[in-house]
């Protein structure tokens, strides 16, 4: 999709350089990021989410008193369009449903002597209250409903997971020379917006094609209005240099509109221009000018055979694919804008064994498109039920008409078969990468002796440079792999520790942790009983030796922890890998051979945390760094400060510099770039 921002850039002066439907219960649906906007990148794996397995027999007694509760809500319910929530006996949103006769559906579920799955019953039985909201249309049920089931996350609706916002290319419309960049979140910056893509890393690869093929600057404005001479980039032919005025006015905004032309699905036009200059220079004799423009014809072509399949006739389209094995589903959607491919991914909805596909397939539109701009095309692999009624709810929400359908021939066709089988060989690979994981933690609990196969680990590390900006962090993992929406890190906020405590510092994290697991806030504990993953762990590792091990023994002995296992990871002599060894209370230390898998997997554990904890060391160092500016590096004092902001630009492009650029800079000597560097690039303890 491309579209201008609210404030679209032709209009401004620039500066010239100087829901719902009677479905009886049977069918229950349930490289360059602008500042402003970044966000975490989405590349990412999703997780297999737990099975909800739909065994087990209901009693008569609680069955009873959920048709009894269901019954008092059918006597109050209205008979107009609206959406119900039935509740358990802690509040917790059990399952949300949309209705176009609230009063008409809920009377299906009261009724004792209906043969109803046993996923429903289940569901019957642990209801004891119903809340409905009225709303004026089907369509406004069906968009609440959605709404509804990603925010409260019920156990008895399909949940999309791993649902992050996608991002764009941006070419900026707020300077004379625009520049591009990868954007999420809000649209509000003047310009042209392209996508969405799958991926960050799809938007990365095509960004770098088109610096090479229209020589758009990537840099920010600031380091722009600071140079004097071009970077590196023009020098490497991946900019026009408009910073220094290598390209005029003139020049520079045919490259822009020549990029934006491609990006809005002009590529043919764009390619035959190209091909035509080239051809003129060659002809004119100026062969370097024409192996630039043959360069970029390369650059556009290594786009498009990136994008793999590009529809023919199909402008504008999402295409959705879903496949069911072994109890779990995968869906897979590719993004078709402007007649390019801008990439695929795979989702795997939670569901029980006993959703159809059309029914996982169905509830998981309405969801993903809950807060992202529809296209004008939807192609489905299966038909779903409400398909017209999803429609004209996009529609309205859209602006404009939005159509979803399961074609059966053409190549319409062609294109939902390929991404049916990306959606299959998707699911193939996650459920081999879920069984390895599995037989790793299984050898893991037989190697150290564990009480049973731990299905949650948490490894914990701490990161300070002399005390300062002390951080703690605890990454997570599980049957999936790593699970980073769970990770957290713990900022050291303690006063009484002496800098470089580490013991200390462990203690603070361990105790702020598992303090909200013995004593949880009331939105935690509701929200612990929805989620699939146990919140509490199995196996505790910790990096260093038998003295940080006994010290956390400590720790948990005071907060009366005992269910938990718990390990430490020393280094082997010279830090080298393969040779670490473990400890475990009460027993003697644990040496693996160099190539056992478990060490292999206890090591990656214990890498991810190292790296997990210096990335926030440095994020919160760089925060303290911004706020002070260079002022606490020694011998830098106001003049060389200026000195090295008007070169440089940025104080992140100081930190980006290497010693001899530093050097290179009036009034800063070798011996002052050295600090300089050391005080951005420290090794941390």
């Amino acid at each position: 999709m491309v579209h201008d921002s609210p404030d679209n850039p032709d209009d401004r002066a620039r500066k010239a350089p100087p829901a719902a439907s009677d479905t009886p219960p049977e069918r229950l649906a349930g490289p360059d990021v602008d500042p402003a906007a970044a966000g975490g990148d989405d590349e990412d794996d999703a997780l297999l989410p737990d099975i909800l397995e739909e065994s087990g027999a209901v009693g008569e007694g609680p069955l009873a008193t959920g048709h009894e509760a269901i019954e008092r809500a059918v006597r109050l319910a209205p008979t107009s369009p609206g959406v119900y929530r039935m509740l358990n006996a802690n509040a917790d949103v059990l399952y949300v449903g949309k209705a176009k006769n609230v009063k008409k559906r809920l009377s299906s579920y009261a009724r004792q002597s209906a043969p109803l799955p046993a996923r429903i019953l289940r569901m019957i039985a642990a209801t004891v209250t119903v809340e409905i909201v009225s709303t004026t249309t089907e369509t406004e049920a069906l968009l609440l409903e959605a709404n509804l089931i990603k925010q409260l996350r019920p156990r008895f609706n399909v949940q999309l997971r791993d649902d992050k916002s996608f991002p764009y290319i941006l070419i900026t419309g707020d300077h004379w020379a625009p520049q591009i960049l990868k954007h999420r979140g809000a649209q509000t910056r003047p310009g042209r917006y392209f996508g969405p893509f799958a991926s960050a890393g799809a938007v990365n690869r095509t960004i770098t094609a088109l610096q090479r093929a229209f020589l758009i600057r990537s840099c920010t404005d600031s380091f722009f209005e600071s140079r004097t001479r071009p970077c590196l980039l023009h020098q490497i032919r991946r900019c026009a240099g408009p910073c220094t005025r290598e390209i005029d006015f003139g020049g520079y905004s045919t490259l822009v509109r020549e990029a934006s032309d491609f990006l809005s699905g002009k590529s043919h036009a764009v390619k035959q221009e190209l091909a035509g200059e080239m051809e003129k220079a060659s002809n004119e004799l100026e062969f370097e000018r024409a192996a630039l423009y043959r360069d970029r014809l390369a650059a556009l072509s290594a786009i498009q055979s990136q994008q793999g399949i590009n529809p023919r006739t199909v402008e504008e389209a999402d295409v959705f694919a879903i496949h069911q094995e072994g109890g779990f589903s995968c869906v897979e959607v590719f993004f078709f804008r402007t007649g390019q491919n801008w990439g695929n991914r795979a989702y795997f909805p939670r569901a029980e064994k006993s959703f159809t596909q059309e029914e996982v397939l169905g509830s998981f539109l309405a969801q993903f498109y809950d807060d992202k701009p529809p296209p004008r095309n939807i192609l489905l692999s299966h038909d779903i039920e409400e398909s017209e009624l999803l429609a004209n709810a996009l529609s309205i929400k859209a602006g404009h008409k939005v159509e979803v359908t399961a074609p059966k021939r053409g190549e319409k066709k062609e294109l939902v078969t390929h991404a049916l089988t990306n959606a299959r060989e998707a699911l193939g690979r996650k459920l081999a990468d879920t069984a390895t994981q599995s037989r790793l933690l299984e050898a893991m609990a037989a190697t150290l002796n564990l009480p049973h196969v731990p299905k949650r680990i948490e490894v914990y590390d701490n990161s300070h440079i002399q005390g300062t900006n002390a951080v703690g962090a605890m990454i997570v993992a599980g049957p999936d792999g790593f699970v980073k929406n769970q990770y957290r890190k713990f900022n050291i906020k303690s006063e009484g520790i002496t800098p470089g405590d580490d013991f200390a510092m462990m203690r603070e994290v361990l105790e702020r942790r598992f303090k909200r697991l013995i004593n949880p806030p009331d939105d935690a504990a509701s929200k612990a009983k929805d989620d699939d993953f146990p919140q509490w762990p199995d196996l505790v590792i910790i990096d260093g030796g038998r003295g940080q091990l006994n010290a956390v023994r400590e720790i948990f002995a005071n907060l009366g922890l005992t269910q938990v296992s718990l390990m430490s990871v020393a280094k082997g002599p010279d830090r080298d890998a393969g040779r670490e060894t473990l400890f475990m209370p009460e027993r003697e230390a644990i040496k693996l051979e160099p190539r056992d898998p478990v060490l292999y997997f206890i090591q990656r554990l214990r890498d991810e945390a190292h790296r997990f904890v210096i990335g926030s060391h440095r994020k919160l160092r760089k925060k303290d760094i911004r706020e002070a500016g260079l002022q606490e590096i020694p011998g830098i004092g106001p003049s060389r400060k200026r000195a090295l902001l008007h070169h440089f630009g940025t104080l992140k492009e100081i930190e980006r510099a290497s010693i001899a650029d530093l050097g290179k800079v009036p009034g800063v000597s070798a011996e002052s770039a050295r600090r300089i560097f050391e005080y951005f690039h420290p090794q941390p303890g």
